[in-house]
């Protein structure tokens, strides 16, 4: 209820803030386990990909946003969970995957940190891509953070990762690439690209 009522909240805020073109919502499967990879350009972003979604979208945090009062509580209840800063638990990947293969839907940030431009992409995305067996869908937030204007954010089709299968960690770069290449390709293009 808090998730519903905070997403309903902030589609209000956005409407007239940051009003949002949505394309490719279809791309986002219904049921089942999704990574839901993006570029990361503000803080705004997690919010950005996910209040449009019918679908909840959950995130890994910092461990220290969860000791900070009231503010730790509500994310714990919009179904963010703690990760450590420099390097991510075995709880937190065990965590992560957990939230994947129970069919949930997780948003992620492969360049790890905010960036205007492409950045070393890390290879979290991809690990949990390999390891959890969920569909990964690239998303691309493309504009400003400034008043009034409008952002898109574009969802891609699904990617295909089944030549990846089986594969061992030294396939993890070259999965990173893909998703990366992808979510460059929606921002430039503006239109989701098809598998």
């Amino acid at each position: 209820m808090i998730y519903v009522f905070c997403r309903g909240l902030l589609r209000l805020i956005y409407a007239i803030v940051f009003p949002l073109k949505i394309v490719g919502e279809e791309n986002v499967p219904k049921e089942g386990g999704v990574l839901l990879c993006a570029n990361h350009i503000s803080l705004l972003d997690p919010m950005t990909i996910g209040i449009k979604l019918d679908r909840q979208v959950k995130y890994m945090a910092k461990a220290e946003l969860f000791e900070v009062p009231v503010l730790g509580w509500l994310i714990n209840k919009l179904g963010a969970f703690p990760v450590k800063r420099g390097g991510v638990s075995k709880e937190s990947i065990k965590t992560a995957l957990n939230t994947l293969r129970s069919g949930n839907v997780m948003g992620i940030f492969p360049e790890g940190t905010r960036n205007s431009d492409a950045g070393v992409a890390k290879k979290g995305a991809a690990s949990f891509a390999l390891r959890s067996g969920a569909a990964v869908v690239p998303a691309a937030i493309v504009g400003e953070y400034k008043p009034f204007r409008r952002m898109v954010v574009v969802y891609g089709a699904p990617i295909d990762l089944s030549q990846f299968a089986g594969a061992g960690s030294e396939s993890l770069e070259a999965v990173t690439d893909v998703i990366m290449e992808r979510i460059n390709e929606m921002k430039k293009s503006g239109i989701p690209t098809v598998s």
